[in-house]
């Protein structure tokens, strides 16, 4: 009798358990979205998102490397659920944090751009340049690197620093392959000097940059592409100068965060993102290029053709970004 009764008991619980596993879970009406992205760029495209899907985006601001520490401290309990934006080399020494998903846009992907690594959603195309404030420069020429040694700009030069901001380690390595003439370890030399006339100002972000250039505070600023042109767009005394000795420009990236809490809409959110619609937003209104095949290149920026691009080594650098950030700072220490 006692077994009949264990075993009806057994039964009830094994019911119980199939039909709560045959319930469907409830949709999540959240995404949280962990953004070193200005704002001014952010905020359309996360209303473009509400919009199409009635999903809530909570933004987490913050510099790349926080966010990126941020979400490495949180890897047990992850409180986030996509890194919106970060440069593919600032992200890639930490792909485990991150969930493998190929969005439903990929085939209009340009090809350089696709997501190979099933990681990494490329998001926009941007050109590491050089701001300059109009009303400052005077008679000073700036057209690349080798002019920001230029004695008269001793401390009047704006960069963020690289182990905190993605676009100022960019420019790092920008100037290693430019001044090294494509070998890194050549550019050290002018990294130094470069250094020497930074006089021991480094910025805690890229929006500082930028911020600080078109209000005067600095002559020139170490930036990416849209960082100026928003300014040049809106009329400020400003100019972007693409450097004569070579110009890296990079795909920043769309990023799951492993574990996401929301990840259905996490998803959702990359689908949008990577959509004609968001991208046209990009390219019309927010002074970035496009990475889709369908969307053309901003109205007033230089054509990328016209551009001495010059290219990195993805693998060379993903291996050095610790030993280039450590080398960096020594340079950057000594030269205070």
């Amino acid at each position: 009798m006692e077994i009949r009764k264990a075993l009806a008991r057994a039964g009830t619980v094994a019911a119980l358990a199939a039909a709560l596993s045959a319930t469907p879970a409830i949709a999540s009406d959240k995404v949280v979205v962990y953004n070193p992205a200005p704002l001014s760029f952010s905020q359309p495209l996360i209303d473009l998102f509400e919009k199409q899907t009635g999903i809530k985006a909570e933004l987490v601001t913050g510099g790349t490397g926080e966010l990126l520490k941020r979400i490495e401290a949180e890897k047990a309990n992850p409180l986030g659920d996509v890194l919106f934006t970060g440069s593919l080399g600032t992200v890639k020494p930490k792909a485990a944090l991150f969930e493998t998903y190929r969005t439903v846009n990929e085939n209009m992907v340009q090809k350089p751009f696709r997501n190979t690594e099933g990681y990494m959603t490329r998001f926009t195309d941007i050109p590491s340049v050089i701001m300059i404030n109009k009303k400052l420069i005077g008679d000073i020429k700036v057209e690349g690197y080798e002019d920001l040694l230029n004695p008269q700009l001793k401390g009047k030069i704006a960069m963020a620093d690289p182990s905190k901001s993605s676009s100022a380690y960019e420019h790092l390595i920008n100037m290693l392959y430019a001044m090294g003439k494509g070998d890194p370890e050549k550019g050290w030399d002018y990294v130094a000097k470069f250094c020497a006339n930074l006089d021991g100002k480094l910025l805690g972000g890229s929006s500082a940059v930028y911020k600080g250039v078109a209000d005067g505070e600095y002559t020139v600023g170490l930036t990416f592409e849209e960082g100026g042109a928003k300014y040049v767009a809106d009329g400020a005394p400003v100019a972007v100068v693409y450097m004569k000795e070579g110009v890296i420009s990079k795909p920043d990236g769309l990023y799951i965060i492993k574990g996401a809490k929301n990840l259905e809409n996490a998803k959702k959110f990359l689908d949008v993102m990577t959509s004609k619609d968001a991208q046209t937003i990009i390219a019309s209104n927010l002074h970035r290029r496009s990475v889709r095949t369908d969307v053309g290149a901003p109205v007033g920026l230089q054509e990328k053709s016209d551009i001495k691009i010059i290219e990195d080594n993805p693998e060379v650098e993903t291996a050095a970004k610790r030993s280039r950030l450590e080398k960096f700072k020594d340079i950057f220490t000594s030269a205070e």
